[in-house]
Order: structure tokens, then sequence, then C-alpha cells
């Protein structure tokens, strides 16, 4: 059975997840109103998924993600937001966390949100990815200079050539399907390639895997 850390600073918004989850019979091992209660429960309790706030008092969401992951890789982190344009969301997807979801999202998606997180994937509906990216890949750090021309950097040499094609995609928002398309793949052979790249790029999933493609030059904002 998949087990859960609900954290927010708002009791009844607590309340409303745990009534969710436990109806589709995900565990609630525990609950946490603010980032530094979260990270002694996560060491406590061993979570398969953190539902984590962002915009919390004291030690916040961010803070809070990035210290669950470099102290318990195994452990994943939901990110939570009110708004699709948030960059205090943004953040906590650059500091680790598996996956991005908006507090009105609906029961079903919620669900299946955590359950595909504790399985060792990302969730972030393409959508959201593509305007993310739009409005805060200009913020992120280019390391383009140790990019030789005509070349790739070295943290991305490992990559094929079909690999290097579909991180392009993955980084500009596209769904698995949107490559097969463009690519005139199957989508299980997407998935195939997806999941290798990532493992070569060691990186905890899709959503890192798009900043990194930033970070290198891969892609460029606009």
């Amino acid at each position: 059975m998949t087990t859960v850390l609900l954290v927010d600073d708002q009791a009844l918004v607590r309340m409303g997840f745990r009534l969710i989850l436990e109806s589709a019979d995900i565990e609630i091992v525990g609950e946490a109103g603010d980032g530094r209660t979260a990270v002694a429960q996560v060491a406590a309790l061993r979570p398969d998924v953190v539902l984590m706030d962002v915009r919390m008092p004291g030690m916040n969401g961010i803070d809070a993600t990035r210290q669950i992951v470099e102290e318990h890789p195994d452990v994943r982190v939901l990110v939570l937001t009110t708004f699709d344009l948030d960059e205090y969301a943004f953040a906590a997807l650059r500091a680790g966390a598996s996956g991005f979801l908006l507090k009105d999202a609906t029961p079903g998606e919620l669900v299946n949100a955590v359950q595909v997180v504790a399985s060792g994937d990302s969730v972030v509906a393409p959508r959201v990815t593509r305007r993310m990216l739009e409005m805060f890949a200009g913020q992120l750090p280019i390391d383009a200079g140790a990019t030789e021309p005509g070349g790739v950097h070295p943290r991305l040499a490992s990559l094929t050539p079909r690999e290097l094609e579909v991180l392009r995609c993955v980084a500009i928002g596209e769904s698995n399907a949107e490559i097969a398309e463009r690519l005139f793949l199957s989508e299980a052979t997407v998935k195939t390639h997806v999941g290798r790249l990532l493992a070569k790029l060691n990186v905890r999933g899709r959503v890192q895997a798009v900043v990194l493609a930033y970070e290198t030059g891969l892609v460029r904002p606009g």
C-alpha cells in the first residue's frame, strides 16, 4: 500500500486530501503544517510520497523539498499549488520534486498523481510544463560555456542522437504521444527512450530532465 505524508498549513485542506486518498486505499501516515515538521516526519515515518504545499510559514515547501530529496532520495515529493504559473512550485521542481499538481485537481487526478509518483515516474501536465517554461525558463542558469561549437554539453554526451531528439521534445512539454507522432515512433518506443535517457542523465524524472535540457543549452527559452 502506498504511504503518504500530507504537508499543508491549512488543516481543512489536509483533511480533504486525507478523505480522498484514504478512500482509494492510500495510507496517510502523518501530517505536517510547515516544512520543518515535514522534514522531521519524513525521517521518522519514511512515506513513499510527500504531498507538499509550497507556501507555508517558517520553512517553506521549497527548502523542505530540497532537504528531503537530499536526505531521503527514495521518498518522492509531489508539489501542490493554487496557481499553474507559480514560481515557488517551479523552484520546488528544481529542488528535486517529482511532480506538480494544482489544488483544484479532481479527486481522481490527485489519486492518480500520487500513484504515478509512488511508482517512480513524474507528474506534470504538458500544458503546465509549457506555461511554466515560457515564464520561468529565462531564469535558468545556462551553462553553455562547456558546450563545444557544433556539439553537445558534456552532461549530455552519453545520449544517442535519438535520445537527444526525445529530450528536446520532452523539454518543450510534449507528451509521449506527441513525441511519437513527431518522430514517427510508437509510444512504447518513446517511453523506452525516455527511461534510458533519464537513467543516463541520473535524474529523478521527466521534470528534472527538462530543467537539465535548459541548463545545458540543449533547448533555449522561446
